[in-house]
């Protein structure tokens, strides 16, 4: 039987056993599900650096972290994978997920509000206030959080002021992964719901030095005694390559492990890593531009004149917005180089105000 690397790195978590710290993370979340007044969660950063990973194993470990697991409803949605590209499709991929879990299979209320065919914004509010007349509550882990805003006439203002409505009325509770924290979407994509305030941010950076030893530290899965699944230098070469960055980290890991097993050299190894790592890299800095909407976004139906028209007002104010920008960083840059003009003793301070009020008007 060929054995089974370890340290295959993913996007998502693939053994729970294997997961290693974000300790004050969790106790973080489990202290804001357990409180008097659930408070939704939104963990953010960049790609790669262990969000999925972290909201997974939660939805997996929770109920044994609660005083009272007979209280909450937990599951997991990874909305990149899910088919979310209408408000009722949402509706009914998380009631499909509630479904699925035993404390509501034996709440026949319940299972008749969520198995509604199509499920819309009042049917799904309605089957969430219904949860704490059972005495439950539903955690959401919405992991890729992005992809909403995708379709932002689908998923319009209306329909975060009612999540926000049932997260106020304390009958749900949100736990959301994205790489920039809500707000910041709000004001890029023009939202005014006050969903994007979000109640408690966790930002999630690189491992600790504690932390990514332990990662380098984790047991064989092949074998019984549990031992490392390297040895020292091979750990040390794993903290070296990766600089306390998870997914990194978890890469050398791989490689150095296949060097063992498949009679691989130290130079493969350091190639693959460095080839990957270019990769991420250049993947990370591409997502990482996030542009907000404008003018050249925007999709109109060039055959219909009504959209056109409709669509036009916006598209103007935008442009207008940009120009204004654009003006400033002109102006700005010009009275920089003036400046520079009269230290220079090149350009009196009279005629740089004379100069600058004919540039302002």
């Amino acid at each position: 039987m060929h054995p089974t690397n370890p340290f295959v790195a993913g996007p998502k978590l693939q053994n729970p056993q294997l997961f290693v710290g974000r300790k004050e993370e969790l106790q973080a979340i489990f202290s804001r599900m357990s409180g008097v007044q659930p408070t939704s969660v939104n963990i953010v950063g960049e790609k790669q650096i262990g969000k999925s990973s972290l909201l997974y194993y939660f939805s997996l470990i929770w109920s044994e972290r609660v005083k009272d697991p007979n209280k909450y409803v937990v599951i997991y949605v990874s909305l990149k994978k899910a088919s979310c590209q209408q408000e009722e499709n949402f509706y009914e991929i998380v009631a499909q997920k509630l479904l699925s879990c035993s404390a509501v299979q034996v709440k026949p209320v319940l299972n008749q509000l969520l198995g509604q065919k199509p499920l819309n914004r009042i049917g799904f509010s309605r089957a969430i206030t219904e949860f704490e007349n059972q005495g439950l509550l539903p955690v959401l882990c919405l992991d890729d959080f992005e992809n909403l805003l995708k379709y932002q006439e689908e998923f319009d203002n209306g329909f975060y002021d009612n999540l926000r409505a049932l997260m106020d009325n304390n009958v749900l509770m949100l736990i959301l992964a994205s790489r920039e924290i809500l707000n910041i979407y709000a004001d890029k994509y023009r939202f005014v719901s006050s969903f994007f305030n979000v109640g408690h941010v966790i930002q999630l950076d690189r491992f600790t030095p504690d932390e990514a030893i332990e990662l380098t530290k984790l047991p064989d899965t092949n074998g019984k005694d549990k031992k490392p699944a390297l040895n020292p230098d091979e750990q040390k070469q794993v903290y070296t390559w990766g600089q306390l960055h998870p997914y990194l980290l978890q890469l050398a890991a791989s490689y150095l492990w296949e060097v063992r097993h498949n009679n691989k050299g130290i130079r493969w190894a350091k190639k693959q890593f460095e080839q990957h790592k270019k990769l991420f890299e250049k993947e990370k800095r591409r997502k990482s531009i996030h542009l907000s909407p404008t003018i050249k976004q925007e999709k109109i139906n060039k055959n219909n004149p009504i959209e056109v028209f409709t669509k036009l007002p916006k598209l103007i104010g935008e442009f207008l917005d940009a120009l204004e920008n654009f003006t400033k960083s002109i102006i700005g840059l010009i009275t920089l180089i003036l400046l520079t003009l009269v230290a220079a003793n090149f350009l009196s301070w009279q005629t740089f105000i004379k100069l600058l009020k004919d540039l302002i008007n």
